[in-house]
């Protein structure tokens, strides 16, 4: 106990000295010496962001938002280049951004020294600015309550051709998610397949088994907009089951959507992934990009992403009371994203895509 209270002590008085170093005014003087940059993410809301970003410091930020495979290969086509047209990435793929971009010097994670000792220590390295859940929806017109309980349910003959989910050879966040159950969570997996059947999983891994039965179970699988629309839409008599971001359920206001999110379901509602924030190496405004993320880890930064459900990495910030899903309530049942596993996703990322287009087709 007494060396956990020193390596403690030690990690705020370390934080103290950091915040002590860290001089806002400065960066924002620095920042306004610089030329305009661009921010890539994969919302649209990062536009408005840019533009209230430039209201509150007088710079010039373009937002722009491109998926994550396309932020991947501007990162590197511009290092490459020696123009840097991209100062911050903000949330593109985890395993590429960790095990290659930092790991090569394409990109680097920096934490703001007021910040950093109120984030968790593993949202630190690198940096997590925001979290994406990613949830097990279903009809709340169509039905009372969940119609699931158990991931294996949507393996079995009832549940053939009514799951829509999106495509892990297009997300390839998917893919990993597997890999982070398949390492992570196999035990879990296996208890809920014996909690289902009524007998212990008998194999290598219940997460292999599950992720092929369950492509070979016929899911629909279609971009995020397709998910929503095939479990939200009104008026259906026998609507799909789901997985979606808990950003889709503005959906609900939008369009008179029905998602609801899928309590208690074993062994996981849904996963949070985590959006990574760094900084491209050798971008002639390293203090914008810098102040950048500062805002961006501000609940007046992070403010029109918390609405959709995304979950600071900041624990003071919390979520808006006009956050539309309600995930607020279920964090406490999603599987948290382990980054340090990153390396070993990427290696294995094109096996679970394999294994999914296989069965798939089958």
């Amino acid at each position: 106990m007494k060396g956990l209270l020193t390596t403690v002590a030690a990690g705020l008085i370390a934080g103290s000295a950091m915040a002590q170093d860290f001089d806002l005014d400065a960066l924002v003087e620095a920042a306004k010496g610089e030329p305009p940059t661009t921010v890539y993410a994969v919302t649209g809301k990062i536009v408005e962001t840019a533009e209230a970003f430039n209201a509150k410091y007088g710079l010039n930020v373009t937002g722009k938002k491109v998926n994550e495979a396309g932020q991947v290969d501007l990162l590197i086509r511009e290092h490459q280049a020696g123009s840097i047209t991209g100062s911050v990435s903000l949330a593109s793929d985890v395993a590429v951004i960790v095990t290659d971009l930092v790991a090569q010097g394409v990109v680097e994670s920096w934490v703001p020294g007021d910040i950093a000792p109120h984030l968790a220590e593993s949202a630190r390295d690198p940096l997590v600015v925001v979290s994406d859940p990613h949830v097990w929806a279903y009809n709340s017109e169509a039905q009372d309550t969940c119609p699931v309980t158990n991931v294996w349910q949507l393996v079995d003959p009832e549940f053939a051709r009514l799951v829509a989910i999106m495509d892990p050879l297009e997300k390839p966040m998917y893919a990993d998610w597997f890999n982070q159950l398949a390492e992570q969570h196999d035990d879990e997996m296996a208890a809920a397949y014996e909690a289902h059947y009524g007998k212990p999983f008998e194999g290598d891994s219940a997460t292999d088994a599950w992720v092929r039965a369950f492509a070979a179970n016929g899911p629909l699988v279609a971009d995020s907009s397709g998910v929503s629309d095939a479990i939200g839409v009104p008026g259906q008599e026998k609507p799909f089951f789901g997985m979606l971001s808990a950003a889709k359920f503005r959906d609900n206001a939008d369009k008179g959507y029905k998602l609801a999110i899928c309590s208690g379901m074993q062994p996981f509602a849904g996963w949070l992934y985590p959006g990574l924030g760094v900084i491209a190496k050798d971008t002639p405004a390293p203090n914008t990009a810098k102040l950048f993320i500062h805002y961006l880890l501000t609940e007046e930064g992070i403010a029109a992403q918390s609405v959709d459900g995304k979950i600071p990495a900041d624990p003071r910030i919390g979520l808006p009371a006009d956050e539309a899903s309600g995930i607020g309530a279920h964090l406490g049942e999603l599987m948290v994203w382990n980054t340090a596993s990153s390396e070993s996703d990427l290696e294995h990322r094109q096996d679970w895509q394999d294994i999914w287009m296989t069965e798939l087709n089958r």
